[in-house]
């Protein structure tokens, strides 16, 4: 596994990130037992390094792992908070139920462009207040804008920016991958630590796997690249290729073949528009007081079904 420095943090993480949000109850709702067993597999093979948020209630999946495998990883979580008060109880959710000292890297979660930092910069002043007292290692934000990703490039306090990245852009909110690409250059000059997410596309481009994958490894300025993975099958398959990525040989068609993830709607849904105004890719429309899902456009994070009031929206 090739191992490398989240900018100038210090912190040393595996090029592959387990990215925690598809085993979680947004998306494929594992038992903690389950869950547990998928991320102790990626630990035992040499990654170590996880992403979560407090969106995603997978800490306790983590907390398990840990305990399973008696490897404390590297962790990275997110949050929405804009006070003082939410940032704290954010945090605190996150080291009661990882059950760990310290969070290596905590983040502002999908943050849009230099206005949503401001607006969000309460609670990133108590962010970096941990950060003194060693509670919290680094900081930064998490993003689907190139805005964002400028503007976090350019504020000294910033430590790792974690942006969505892919062979065609989806799921970039303000711009194409070129411009991404620009903008994560301009960052990982400045000093800051990449790691990448979606390059896949929430599993639009899993057609186009190894492309896909090819893309992502070879841009220099991601230090580490997210992928959920909800199987040990998986959890070994990007572990080998990550070591190799010519080793994909050996995997036939099963990488590109793998099963498409999709958001699905049940049939209780009351049309109210929540997840609507909840996603950011516009993906979502009320036509005829029914929801409309565009496929093309949706990277399936699964965020909207967390806005849901009636649990009507599933990823699988």
């Amino acid at each position: 596994m090739e191992y490398r420095f989240l900018g100038k943090t210090g912190i040393k993480v595996s090029r592959l990130c387990f990215g925690a949000l598809v085993i979680g109850p947004l998306q494929r709702n594992l038992s903690v037992e389950e869950g547990a067993a998928v991320i102790e597999e990626a630990l035992r093979l040499g990654v170590n390094f996880i992403d979560t948020a407090d969106l995603y209630d997978t800490y306790p999946y983590i907390r398990r792992a840990i305990e399973r495998s008696g490897i404390r990883p590297v962790i990275a979580s997110k949050c929405y908070a804009y006070t003082r008060e939410d940032a704290k109880r954010c945090l605190d959710r996150a080291l009661t139920e990882t059950g760990v000292d310290t969070i290596d890297l905590f983040l502002m979660h999908e943050q849009e462009s230099e206005h949503t930092i401001r607006g969000h910069w309460e609670a990133f002043e108590y962010y970096l207040e941990q950060k003194q007292a060693g509670v919290i290692r680094a900081v930064g934000i998490s993003t689907h804008h190139i805005a964002a990703v400028k503007a976090a490039a350019a504020i000294p306090e910033m430590d790792v920016i974690h942006p969505i990245v892919n062979k065609r852009g989806l799921g970039i909110c303000d711009g194409p991958v070129d411009e991404m690409l620009a903008a994560i250059k301009e960052a990982h000059d400045a000093g800051k630590g990449i790691y990448g997410m979606k390059i896949f596309g929430g599993g639009n481009l899993l057609g186009e796997f190894e492309d896909a994958l090819r893309f992502a490894l070879g841009i220099p300025w991601l230090d580490a690249i997210a992928v959920g993975m909800q199987n040990i099958d998986e959890v070994r398959m990007n572990v080998a290729l990550f070591e190799d990525i010519e080793a994909i040989s050996r995997f036939g068609g099963r990488a590109a073949a793998g099963p498409r993830k999709a958001l699905h709607v049940d049939f209780w849904c009351e049309a109210c528009g929540k997840c609507v105004e909840r996603c950011q890719q516009k993906a979502l429309s009320l036509k005829d007081s029914k929801l409309v899902i565009d496929h093309d456009r949706c990277v399936t994070c699964g965020y909207c079904s967390a806005a849901c009031p009636l649990f009507a929206l599933k990823v699988y």
